[in-house]
């Protein structure tokens, strides 16, 4: 019986929010608040632009803590560019031309993109790059490069 009520133990303080973690596949992912929401907050959606380009990220009900850094209900910036599909969200998010990630915890960047009708979304990652249990992703926006 004590057996059982330790299993017990830990497995509800594996899936508490205490331990701010969650084992899924064998990749350790981080709980995110119910009500938490990253997004753009410039430029707007359907802005037109001239480069270079100012993002500005806004978060809230979360931390943003940079990589490497495990602290609870936090996590940093990923700007998807001309992203059409989500990366894999059980595991760390793809680092590359379309993925930037802003691991020192920046909530604002510059870009320079080519003439024309781009995308920007934000992914929030944990401190090991992974998405969080519930994913934090702000609503896709389209910018119009002059």
């Amino acid at each position: 019986m004590e057996s059982k009520i330790f299993k017990l133990i830990i497995i509800v303080f594996l899936i508490s929010p205490l331990s701010n973690s969650f084992s899924a596949g064998g990749v350790n992912k981080s709980i995110s608040r119910d009500t938490a929401k990253v997004f753009i907050i410039s430029p707007i959606d359907n802005a037109v632009v001239e480069n270079p380009i100012t993002v500005i990220f806004g978060v809230s009900d979360m931390q943003i803590s940079p990589a490497g850094m495990k602290k609870a209900y936090s996590g940093h910036h990923h700007l998807l560019i001309d992203v059409i599909n989500l990366p894999d969200l059980m595991k760390p998010i793809p680092s590359d031309e379309n993925h930037i990630h802003f691991g020192n915890g920046q909530t604002r960047t510059e870009i320079n993109l080519d003439k024309g009708r781009h995308t920007l979304q934000l992914l929030l990652g944990d401190h090991l790059h992974v998405p969080h249990i519930k994913p934090v992703i702000s609503k896709k926006i389209s910018i119009i490069v002059k």
